[in-house]
């Protein structure tokens, strides 16, 4: 008769022992995929394009905006803006350290719509680590200068920032520019703001040759 031939069970000790072995095989290829896998990473990282900047800040002046006029550009070094005399602050809160502001490029223009519309606008870009948004400033009451605390205060946080006079001059409290000028009014009811952002937001693309990713507009009165 032919023997028997007997198995003998496997242990719990033995099958660890078993199951802790190295296994090449298996480490060769998940070795093998991490390389892929990186390599292919590091392909894509290096493909992608850095933006480039589209035009300087002084050749900003050439630019042709539809009812705007850019009258100055001109690079503003750190620390070195000194600002125009301002109304008396609202609030002991508004930012004033002009002295610590970066690089930035100025950007002045002025929005005619109408034939009795004068709309002045201030833009300015900071030449190092913008944050890729634009935030647009307002002033309260009845407006009526450029807001550079809120510029500064934008500029300083990183942004792209923007401010109107709403289209007259004079003292937040004054309301005598809008006797029998309806097309004042209007300026400043919306077109100021909206003029001033489609003109920021012009600039920026010029500039940084890429547009904001998100933006936004802060005012209280």
């Amino acid at each position: 008769m032919p023997r028997e031939r007997r198995t003998m069970p496997v242990t719990g000790n033995k099958r660890r022992q078993r199951d802790s072995q190295p296994q090449p095989c298996r480490f060769v290829v998940r070795q093998a995929v991490w390389l892929a896998s990186s390599a292919s990473l590091l392909v894509l990282c290096c493909a992608t394009p850095t933006p480039s900047r589209a035009m300087s800040c002084r050749s900003l002046l050439e630019l042709r905006l539809e009812q705007t006029t850019i009258f100055s550009a001109e690079l503003v070094d750190s620390g070195k803006f000194v600002p125009p005399r301002m109304m008396r602050r609202a609030s002991a809160e508004f930012f004033t350290a002009f002295n610590t502001l970066p690089t930035f490029c100025r950007v002045r223009a002025v929005a005619r719509p109408s034939s009795d519309s004068e709309i002045n606008i201030e833009v300015w870009l900071p030449v190092a680590g913008w944050n890729g948004r634009y935030l647009g400033v307002g002033n309260g009451s009845f407006g009526g200068s450029i807001n550079y605390y809120r510029l500064g205060e934008s500029l300083h946080s990183g942004y792209a920032t923007s401010s109107t006079d709403t289209g007259h001059r004079g003292l937040p409290s004054e309301s005598a520019w809008a006797t029998n000028h309806p097309e004042k009014q209007a300026d400043f009811d919306y077109r100021a703001v909206h003029l001033t952002a489609q003109t920021a937001k012009s600039l920026i693309q010029n500039f940084y040759n890429s547009a904001p990713t998100r933006s936004y507009f802060a005012s209280c009165s």
